[in-house]
């Protein structure tokens, strides 16, 4: 049984993933989505490694799902478990010593993102709009539930710090891209996976929430993953 420590991105919220976590056991895994201290002005990517940490201890194997700005967190993790894999789900990507603030200019996702509006046919000057780039293909109800409380917060503090890892870890990485992203437009996650990583992605279905939207889908896809990955 492989253990999946899912890590959200901006906001903190376990409730990201939780629709993707029976699909994920039902499969045999076990599946821990963890919630981070996303409103604590104090607390940094140490911090939010720290948690990841604690959420997995005592597991023999890992699987690091990371999702959006997770991409900045959970390496920081990887020789503090024993990981099996990291799976990138339309993450951040860093390099060593960019802030998580630089890295929108650094990768020119802001003009990817106005571009694949002008493709799409949407007004890219117009507010942003979470219903129209977060969960335009998650079920209302789904949108209902999630949206119900207050309005996540998210400190600046793990922004504003520099990515404290020399390199990229030393562990098996995939990329999942999924090809209705509206925040991280397909071509660009692509685009930054080969500079950054090297890597090709692999495109699931869904946009940015596709773990709200297609969960039986993508629990498929990361079981199907794990033969990717030598054993041991």
């Amino acid at each position: 049984m492989t253990t999946f420590v899912l890590v959200p991105g901006a906001g903190g919220a376990a409730s990201d993933w939780h629709r993707l976590v029976p699909e994920l056991r039902r499969l045999g895994h076990e599946a821990i989505a963890v919630s981070l201290p996303a409103g604590d002005e104090e607390a940094g990517l140490e911090a939010y490694a720290d948690v990841i940490v604690a959420a997995a201890a005592g597991r023999p194997e890992v699987v690091l799902v990371a999702h959006s700005m997770g991409g900045l967190s959970a390496p920081l993790t990887c020789d503090r478990l024993p990981v099996r894999q990291v799976v990138l789900l339309n993450a951040m990507i860093p390099v060593p010593g960019e802030t998580g603030g630089d890295w929108w200019a650094a990768t020119g996702q802001r003009e990817a993102r106005r571009a694949f509006d002008v493709q799409e046919g949407r007004d890219p000057d117009a507010e942003f709009d979470d219903l129209v780039y977060f969960y335009h293909d998650v079920p209302q109800q789904v949108v209902a539930d999630v949206t119900a409380g207050p309005d996540p917060e998210q400190a600046g503090r793990p922004f504003a710090e520099p990515w404290p890892l020399a390199a990229w870890p030393d562990v098996p990485t995939r990329v999942l891209v999924a090809r209705d992203d509206r925040v991280f437009p397909p071509e660009f996650q692509t685009r930054l996976a080969q500079e950054r990583l090297g890597i090709t992605p692999e495109i699931v279905p869904g946009g940015h929430m596709c773990a709200l939207s297609f969960p039986a889908e993508l629990a498929a896809i990361l079981d199907r993953g794990l033969g990717l990955t030598p054993e041991g």
